[in-house]
């Protein structure tokens, strides 16, 4: 529902869901939604899949009582998702009666997402693209890609492979800033590490808040799933680590209580890489014609 709000008030940038896990629903609900999302914004389209619960294990039972979050019933899902997507009529099989709706001439882009390295073969094998999510896994990634590049087998959709890798990102005007939105997020992982659920720490909480020696070792890994500081550190980090996993595209995930400290950052994140709004490329456009 929101990547079509979205699609309605934007032109031109993609729209993904990161992510759908597949578990919870039928391979066949989630082509028909992805499909209508691409019929009305052909060409833009991201469906970024997952198969982890993606909650505790009640919420995800909630979901979908059947779910075993079995791995053959995973890929089988998959399968039968492109075979949906791509209209496939193949005799002998349900997808010789059943079709996902609308017909359109375009599909959504496929990208398998893992936070220890298991989907990337899924998605080598299956010619889709791979997202590593550091965010969630601090360890593995470059290996992770670097196998899914090695064991890529083209399909129709994808010729070569695609691969990004997504991270905790905060940027900030100053150092101070940046190290005090970093201890916001520390915080709010440490709870989730206790099964602790509720609000995000406010700015108040967070400069009370001293860590314990223990906090403080539990830290350490967290430190790994962070991009963080002023534009000029946060460029430096970013670049070293598209390196490390041979990649051009990096997805920032950027969580702040306050709203404003999440625009800035991205604001400050584009600056750093030199990226011109759309809208103003938009206008250099129409000037040259």
């Amino acid at each position: 529902m929101l990547l079509a709000h979205l699609g309605a008030h934007t032109r031109h940038i993609r729209l993904g869901s990161g992510g759908v896990m597949l578990p919870h629903y039928s391979a066949l609900k989630v082509a028909e939604s992805f499909k209508l999302l691409e019929a009305l914004h052909p060409g833009r389209i991201d469906l970024g899949l997952g198969r982890a619960p993606g909650a505790d294990r009640l919420t995800a039972y909630a979901l979908n009582p059947n779910n075993q979050f079995n791995e053959q019933d995973f890929i089988e899902q998959l399968l039968d998702l492109q075979a949906y997507l791509r209209d496939d009529a193949t005799p002998e099989t349900i997808h010789e009666r059943v079709q996902a709706i609308p017909k359109i001439a375009t599909q959504p882009h496929l990208w398998l997402l893992s936070s220890s390295g298991q989907s990337g073969q899924f998605a080598a094998q299956l010619g889709m693209g791979f997202s590593f999510a550091q965010f969630i896994g601090p360890h593995g990634g470059p290996a992770a890609v670097q196998r899914y590049r090695a064991q890529f087998r083209p399909s129709p959709e994808l010729a070569h492979p695609q691969a990004n890798v997504a991270l905790f990102v905060l940027c900030a005007d100053t150092e101070e800033k940046a190290n005090a939105l970093v201890k916001a997020l520390f915080i709010q992982l440490l709870r989730f590490d206790q099964g602790r659920r509720g609000p995000y720490p406010t700015a108040s909480e967070t400069a009370a808040y001293a860590f314990s020696p223990e906090e403080q070792a539990r830290l350490r890994y967290h430190q790994g799933r962070v991009v963080s500081g002023t534009p000029g550190q946060v460029r430096e980090q970013l670049t070293q680590l598209a390196t490390a996993y041979n990649i051009d595209e990096v997805t920032a995930v950027s969580i702040t209580a306050d709203f404003n400290d999440r625009l800035r950052s991205y604001e400050l994140l584009a600056q750093a890489f030199e990226l011109v709004p759309t809208t103003q490329k938009v206008a250099e456009e129409a000037l040259t014609l």
